[in-house]
C-alpha cells in the first residue's frame, strides 16, 4: 500500500511538473509573439549599437580633455623623498632632504589657452556626433520596422491571393474537364498559382532578413518583434522647399574645424607670446647619514621654502614653427571635410527631392488602381449574386464564368500589395529627406511622446 502511495505522489509531481512546463512554454511562446512598438525597437537598437556607444566613448575623452586642459592652470601638489640609502662620503654635491614637497602651475600661457578653447568645441564636436550616431541608428531602425509592418501585411495579401488562386485552379480543372473551358484557361490559372506561390516565398524569405536584422540591431531573439502598425507615427510629407537645419554631422564637422583653427592660432602663438609657470618648493633637510655641515661655513638649515615665477620667451625654435605648420595643415583639412559634407548633404536633399516627386506620383497612381480593382470586384461580385445571364437584346452582357470572382480578388489583392511596396518607397524617401534637411529630431519627438 505504502509503495502505492509513493508511486501516485511521484505521479502527482510529475504531472504538476509537465503542466508548469506547458504553462512557461505557452507564456514564453505569447511574449514571442507579442507585438513590441516603433519606440521601443528605436531605444534599443540606440543602446545597442556600437556606433553609438563609440559616439559616447569620444564624448567621454574630450570631457577628459577639457578638463585636462583646465587643470594645467590649477596648482598641482607633490611629495617627495631623498633619505640616502648608505651613509654618504665627501660633498656630493646636492642637498640631503629628508622629504620634499613641489608645487607647480601654469601661470599663464597662450597656447594652453586655446588648447582649452579648442577643447571644449572639440567636446561640443562631440556631443554633436554622438546625437547624429543617435539619429542614424533610429533612422535605420525605424525604416526596417516600417518595412516590416509593410512586409507582413503585403505576405497576409499574398496568402490570400494564394487562396484565390487554388480555387481557381480547383474550378477551372472542374470546368476543364467538363468541356466548359480550353487546357490553356488550366493551364494559365495554373501558372497564376505558381507565380503567387513564389511571390509568397519571396515575401516570407524578406520578412525572415528583416526580422534577422532588427533582432541584432535590439540585441532580441530571432522572430521576436511582430510590428505594431498603430506606433508608427505619421511621417510628414515634406519637401525639399522646406526650411532646412543643419544637421548634427554638419554642426558637429564645423565645430571640429573650429577647434583645429584654434589648436593651429595657439600653435602659431607659440612662437612669440611667453610662457609663465609659478612653482613652490619645500624642502626639509637631513644630517642623517651625511657630513654636509661640514662643507659649510654655518649648519644647513632643516626647513627651505622657495618661490617663484619662470618666465621663458621664445627666440628662435624651428621646433615651434614645423609644428604651427602642421596644425594650419590639420585646420585646413578639417575645414575642407565640413564643406565636403556641406556640399554632400545639399546634393542628397536635391536627389531626394526629384525621387519624392516621382515617389508620391506612383503612390498615387497605386491608391487610385487599388481602388479600381475593389470596385471592380464589388461590380463582379454583385453580378454574380443578382444573376447575369445573357438577355436577349443586343447590348446585354456577357455570361460571367465562376472564375471571374476568383481573378477579380488576385486583382483586387495584387493592387493593394503595390499601393503597399509603393507607400513604403514613399515613406522611406521622407525619413531620409527629414534627416537631410535636419528635422529628424521633430519625428523622433513625436515618436517617444505620441
Amino acid at each position: 500500500m505504502g509503495d502505492h502511495r509513493v508511486t501516485a505522489t511521484k505521479s502527482l509531481w510529475r504531472g504538476l511538473a509537465a503542466l508548469a512546463i506547458v504553462a512557461v512554454l505557452m507564456a514564453a511562446a505569447a511574449e514571442a509573439r507579442a507585438q513590441v512598438s516603433l519606440t521601443t525597437v528605436v531605444e534599443l537598437a540606440q543602446r545597442n549599437s556600437t556606433a553609438v556607444r563609440l559616439a559616447a566613448a569620444d564624448v567621454a575623452k574630450a570631457t577628459a580633455q577639457l578638463a585636462e586642459s583646465h587643470d594645467v592652470f590649477i596648482p598641482a601638489l607633490s611629495f617627495g623623498s631623498g633619505l640616502p640609502a648608505f651613509p654618504e662620503v665627501g660633498f656630493t654635491g646636492s642637498l640631503p632632504s629628508l622629504w620634499d614637497a613641489n608645487v607647480q602651475s601654469v601661470a599663464f600661457s597662450m597656447p594652453m589657452i586655446r588648447q582649452a578653447q579648442a577643447a571644449r568645441l572639440g567636446l561640443k564636436a562631440a556631443e554633436l556626433s554622438l546625437k547624429d550616431a543617435r539619429e542614424q541608428v533610429a533612422l535605420d531602425a525605424s525604416t526596417m520596422y516600417i518595412e516590416l509592418d509593410t512586409v507582413d501585411r503585403e505576405l497576409t495579401a499574398a496568402q490570400q491571393q494564394e487562396e484565390d488562386a487554388n480555387r481557381l485552379v480547383e474550378i477551372e480543372q472542374k470546368r476543364t474537364d467538363a468541356g466548359v473551358d480550353p487546357l490553356i484557361s488550366l493551364l494559365q490559372a495554373q501558372l497564376t498559382a505558381a507565380q503567387l506561390k513564389l511571390n509568397r516565398l519571396h515575401l516570407e524569405t524578406r520578412a525572415a532578413t528583416l526580422s534577422k536584422q532588427i533582432s541584432v540591431m535590439t540585441n532580441m531573439p530571432t522572430g521576436s518583434i511582430t510590428p505594431d502598425h498603430i506606433s508608427i507615427p505619421a511621417i510628414p510629407a515634406i519637401t525639399g522647399d522646406e526650411s532646412s537645419r543643419p544637421t548634427p554631422g554638419l554642426e558637429s564637422a564645423q565645430m571640429q574645424a573650429r577647434s583645429r583653427d584654434l589648436v593651429a592660432k595657439g600653435d602659431e602663438e607659440r612662437r612669440w607670446w611667453p610662457q609663465i609657470g609659478f612653482g613652490v618648493l619645500y624642502d626639509r633637510n637631513t644630517t642623517l647619514l651625511n657630513s654636509i655641515n661640514q662643507y659649510y661655513k654655518k649648519f644647513l638649515p632643516a626647513n627651505n621654502l622657495s618661490s617663484g615665477f619662470a618666465i621663458q620667451l621664445p627666440v628662435f625654435n624651428l621646433g615651434f614653427r614645423s609644428l604651427a605648420r602642421a596644425s594650419a595643415a590639420d585646420a585646413l583639412r578639417a575645414r575642407i571635410e565640413a564643406e565636403q559634407e556641406q556640399r554632400q548633404n545639399d546634393l542628397q536633399v536635391v536627389e531626394l527631392t526629384r525621387e519624392l516627386r516621382e515617389l508620391d506620383a506612383q503612390a498615387e497612381i497605386a491608391r487610385l488602381k487599388e481602388e479600381i480593382a475593389g470596385e471592380q470586384l464589388k461590380g463582379v461580385q454583385t453580378q454574380l449574386e443578382s444573376g447575369n445571364g445573357a438577355g436577349a437584346s443586343p447590348n446585354a452582357q456577357p455570361q460571367l464564368s465562376p472564375t471571374s470572382e476568383q481573378q477579380a480578388m488576385i486583382d483586387e489583392r495584387q493592387r493593394y500589395e503595390d499601393a503597399l511596396e509603393a507607400g513604403l518607397n514613399l515613406a522611406k524617401a521622407r525619413l531620409n529627406l527629414l534627416r537631410a534637411l535636419g528635422h529628424m529630431q521633430d519625428w523622433l519627438n513625436e515618436l517617444h511622446n505620441p
